[in-house]
């Protein structure tokens, strides 16, 4: 098998961009090579479907590979490290992520590293008595909901639900991206099943930023289920840097262009930025909607003490009006998914040109294949 790739930038400049796209069912392995410079490019075939990441792609330009049916030469993996009751995610880098899943409330990421080696999260909360451990809930990034069923699945107040781990359909590393797909049960505080959930997370590590995409389904599997009208819960929930927060040194951004939370609470937009001091310089980390989820674009759970939430629900709280039930219900056996992209940058928000890569989210470059 031999074929080529090209990928078209279009309207816009490509770079350090993830791509991918359909080959050959029943491929084991592939070589991946610039035609133009000759070079071999880092690649991973899951089942048919070919990705890699696109270099310094000039807009209106286009860039040809060769791909064919052999092995390449091995390239640094982005590995999974595994302990008890927490996945390590680590790059050539060193540690790029945290993934824990056992004897916790809810699963969570944290830390998430961005540059100079510094996260971009709160440190995990352990002391109750420091203004800067406040809502010890919020604990990285995670996915929770204040109503489930009437569950309060969001703090970890007296009453509170919780969601189990039960087990890893896929633990995958790979030279360009890490997977972990993660099956949950959501429970009520007596230990009932209330929800299923599928959490897929994809790690790409890129220079001077890293990216991770969710693809989260819940499904009805106990029965009818209503994700209630409250500000409380983000299907994508983060908790950034002290430093990032709004009231410190950090700045709250949107595709809107709200600026602070005053101006992008509550607000519909594509994403929404939280940037600001990170170690030697300034970094960021931002969280991309997707065209296909309920209610896009999403409404912003966001405040300058430095939560950052996607929050389809809660309709009632950012219109200020009782009349309007933002809940939605699923009915027994049917599924909810969303998508959500999380981009940790280098730079401020357009320093780092978010909103350029929020595009490459949406609209990724055209690729043609060729048979040659």
């Amino acid at each position: 098998m031999q074929k080529r790739i090209i990928v078209k930038a279009g309207f816009h400049e490509r770079n350090n961009r993830p791509v991918s796209c359909n080959i050959e069912e029943g491929l084991k392995s592939v070589k991946l090579t610039d035609a133009k410079e000759d070079i071999e490019i880092p690649c991973q075939l899951e089942g048919g479907r070919l990705c890699w990441v696109v270099n310094n792609l000039e807009s209106g330009k286009e860039k040809e590979y060769l791909v064919t049916g052999k092995a390449g030469r091995p390239f640094g993996n982005i590995d999974l490290d595994e302990k008890p009751g927490i996945i390590d995610i680590r790059t050539g880098k060193g540690l790029f992520a945290s993934y824990h899943f056992g004897n916790v409330v809810r699963p969570f990421l944290n830390p998430v590293m961005g540059p100079d080696n510094k996260s971009v999260l709160r440190e995990i909360v352990e002391k109750e008595d420091s203004p800067e451990h406040d809502h010890r809930h919020q604990r990285g990034i995670l996915v929770a909901h204040g109503d489930v069923n009437g569950v309060d699945d969001w703090s970890e107040e007296e009453g509170h639900g919780s969601i189990r781990h039960d087990a890893f359909r896929e633990i995958v590393s790979g030279p360009v991206c890490a997977k972990i797909t993660a099956e949950n049960s959501w429970l009520s505080r007596e230990g009932t099943k209330v929800l299923s959930e599928t959490r897929e997370m994809r790690f790409y590590s890129l220079a001077e930023a890293g990216i991770i995409d969710f693809i989260i389904t819940f499904r009805a599997a106990e029965g009818r289920v209503v994700f209630g009208d409250t500000k409380e819960g983000g299907i994508i929930s983060v908790r950034v840097a002290t430093t990032l927060r709004g009231d410190r040194q950090g700045k709250i951004e949107t595709s809107s262009g709200g600026i602070g939370e005053k101006e992008s609470w509550g607000k519909r937009a594509h994403w929404c930025d939280y940037s600001g001091k990170l170690g030697s310089g300034t970094a960021g980390l931002a969280v991309f909607d997707n065209p296909a989820n309920f209610r896009y674009p999403g409404y912003w759970h966001v405040r300058d003490y430095g939560l950052m939430t996607a929050n389809p629900f809660a309709l009632s709280y950012y219109y200020d009006d009782k009349n309007r039930n933002g809940s939605h219900a699923v009915e027994a056996g049917q599924d909810l998914i969303f998508r959500y992209r999380v981009f940790i940058h280098k730079g401020d928000t357009k320093e780092a040109g978010v909103a350029g890569a929020f595009n490459n989210y949406i609209n990724p470059p055209e690729i043609i294949i060729k048979a040659d």
